[in-house]
């Protein structure tokens, strides 16, 4: 049998604070501090809290080159390698279940830069309730508990010289942007037409041209702009009120402009998942529609394989998608939103999602906007 590390590890000596309560009764300082060694594995996806001996001996195994277990036991001892075996921060390469090892193989089959993946699992949400039971604060509230915000916009260089420019001119792209703002407040009985959902997604994530670049090698033509023109981010689509749609969970096909129906549910399962998946912001709940942007990393880091700056283009490209998707739905009349602060692991679990293979970055949606304000909102006004 030979062992080898798993491809992606990072130690962090993590310092717990306390209060040191006999030091306190006696005048001497009150806080005490702990020092432990937290292993982050992304294959793992969990944090696991190992000892300075073990941390030693997994600096001596290698994570590429496989080695023999005699050797490995030579250097660590028998006891120390199993008990790293069963963390899963070692791997054998048996032929038995193992899936710790099962999952470090994903992990190096999908070219992750080891800090990005590490960053990725780690920052992902389950069960968080943002702002429970709280209404959204308005600035006012904010400059009472933080004080004043920095200043909207600084000078940086030579101001005496700053050089003025001509007043923008109107374009015909100034209905659109003029008018955007993030919705939060949704008619919770309004629907959302069928031909309006269509066109958000067609013109958002469709495939508008695809084009044989090389042998086996397609690329589309979209609306936004992605890193290598490969466009990697997928919509997944949480339907609550659209005519001609049952509720439910689908997958938007980019090239057949199709939803293909994953999971049906009630309306009030419906109502349920998403406020889960935004993490309990209940402004957004009353959206008739929810389109997760997960991203399918394998497409992207086919190309940026290991690359510093891979996951940041994954992050651009749901940008870009966002902002296209606010444009069409002002077009529409209707107000979007776009929010980073979801619960990917209840989104995974729902659409069946492997976190290191579809990088789940974040939630948009849409609908039509309720009479009332109940929660800020940022309109334009002329």
């Amino acid at each position: 049998m030979k062992i080898r590390r798993c491809a992606v590890l990072f130690i962090e000596p993590r310092e717990d604070l306390g209060i040191d309560w006999a030091a306190l009764f006696s005048g001497a300082g009150a806080l005490s501090a702990s020092l432990r060694w937290v292993a982050l594995a992304p294959h793992l996806d969990r944090e696991t809290t190992i000892d300075a001996a073990q941390v030693a001996a997994l600096g001596a195994i290698g994570q590429t080159a496989w080695t023999e277990r005699d050797d490995a036991e030579r250097q660590v001892g028998a006891a120390m390698l199993d008990s790293l075996l069963a963390l899963g921060l070692l791997l054998d390469d048996g032929s038995g279940e193992n899936p710790a090892r099962e999952r470090d193989a994903v992990l190096r089959a999908q070219h992750w830069r080891p800090l990005s993946a590490a960053a990725h699992m780690f920052s992902r949400w389950d069960g968080m309730l943002v702002d429970k039971g709280m209404h959204f604060p308005s600035f006012e509230e904010l400059v009472q508990a933080y004080g004043a915000p920095p200043e909207p916009g600084i000078a940086h260089g030579d101001s005496a010289h700053a050089i003025a420019l001509p007043p923008a001119q109107p374009g015909p792209l100034d209905a659109q942007l003029l008018q955007r703002y993030t919705g939060r407040n949704y008619d919770p009985g309004a629907v959302l037409p069928l031909d309006v959902l269509a066109r958000l997604l067609q013109r958002t994530f469709g495939a508008q041209a695809e084009r044989m670049v090389a042998q086996e090698a397609t690329v589309f033509k979209k609306t936004s702009p992605s890193a290598g023109g490969l466009h990697p981010t997928e919509a997944y689509v949480l339907a609550q009120r659209v005519p001609g749609v049952a509720p439910g969970l689908y997958h938007y096909h980019a090239v057949r402009h199709a939803l293909e129906p994953m999971a049906a549910l009630a309306p009030a399962q419906a109502s349920e998942l998403a406020r889960q998946f935004v993490a309990d912001q209940h402004w957004f709940v009353d959206a008739p529609v929810m389109v997760v942007m997960a991203a399918r990393v394998v497409r992207n880091f086919w190309k940026y394989r290991n690359h510093a700056k891979a996951y940041r283009a994954l992050m651009l490209d749901a940008g870009h998608l966002s902002q296209t998707f606010y444009l069409l739905a002002t077009e529409a009349g209707i107000p979007a939103f776009v929010t980073a602060a979801v619960n990917e692991k209840a989104i995974e679990r729902a659409f069946g999602l492997d976190p290191l293979s579809d990088a789940v970055l974040a939630v948009c949606g849409c609908g039509v906007a309720a009479d009332g304000q109940t929660t800020l909102e940022l309109r334009y006004e002329q």
